[in-house]
């Protein structure tokens, strides 16, 4: 982990400030905040937080792509969640964090101090508003995947999985869908998080390459050339 000291750009300039849990700050509560915030840089591999230490410090996530996970007492470790850019990380009120969170790319992560951002929380009803609504997403999104897992095919929860992707990087309309996307995960690690083994998930964007539903320009960037066929494919309705 790295602390940016000398990375202080303006909130107003910040490539998530639509999205974060700043986005409908006014300007007063911007510069409150735009006073507390430091940056802190991660290499991919390395871990952010630790289930159960001290939560010092909240962010929001600005560059990369992060993991959530858990580990049992056998030593079993599941992923329970991806954490993409304008996700928060860290709950206020809470002493310590649930999960372990990992950077699976490089990450930055614009911070707060837990202890002062729960007073602004408290001041703040902007930021209030959009903590709950992030909140609100998160337990959709858990619905979601709760009915992936234990419901949908194979095929359907590779398309499920892609749109979520494409959803999250902002590439939704028809007539731009032909845009390189990131695939932040390896197989092996798509695999775990969708509890399919890697020959599955292979087998999978195989088919659906070959089905001309996706390209791959090398393993981990590729684009949707139908999504209408890639929504199809995911089972769900419209």
């Amino acid at each position: 982990m790295r602390l940016d000291s000398h990375l202080r750009p303006s909130c107003n300039s910040c490539p998530i400030k639509h999205r974060a849990v700043c986005s409908q700050c006014d300007d007063d509560e911007l510069m409150r905040l735009d006073g507390m915030k430091t940056y802190r840089s991660f290499k991919a591999g390395e871990p952010i937080m630790w289930r159960g230490e001290a939560m010092v410090f909240v962010a929001s996530l600005v560059h990369g792509v992060a993991t959530l996970s858990k580990t049992m007492e056998d030593g079993r470790t599941q992923m329970v969640g991806l954490l993409l850019p304008s996700d928060f990380i860290g709950r206020p009120g809470r002493d310590s964090i649930d999960f372990d969170v990992t950077a699976v790319t490089d990450v930055t992560l614009c911070c707060f101090a837990r202890r002062p951002f729960e007073t602004l929380v408290a001041d703040t009803p902007n930021i209030a508003q959009r903590l709950v609504e992030i909140a609100m997403d998160e337990l959709d999104s858990a619905r979601e995947w709760m009915l992936l897992l234990g419901r949908k095919k194979a095929r359907e929860k590779i398309a499920t999985f892609l749109k979520m992707l494409v959803r999250r990087q902002h590439i939704e309309e028809l007539g731009i869908e032909k845009q390189p996307l990131a695939l932040p995960l390896t197989r092996e690690e798509i695999a775990d998080y969708l509890g399919l083994t890697l020959e599955t998930v292979s087998r999978q964007l195989n088919n659906m390459k070959k089905d001309g539903i996706l390209a791959f320009s090398d393993r981990r960037h590729f684009e949707i050339l139908d999504i209408e066929a890639l929504h199809n494919a995911s089972g769900d309705d419209t």
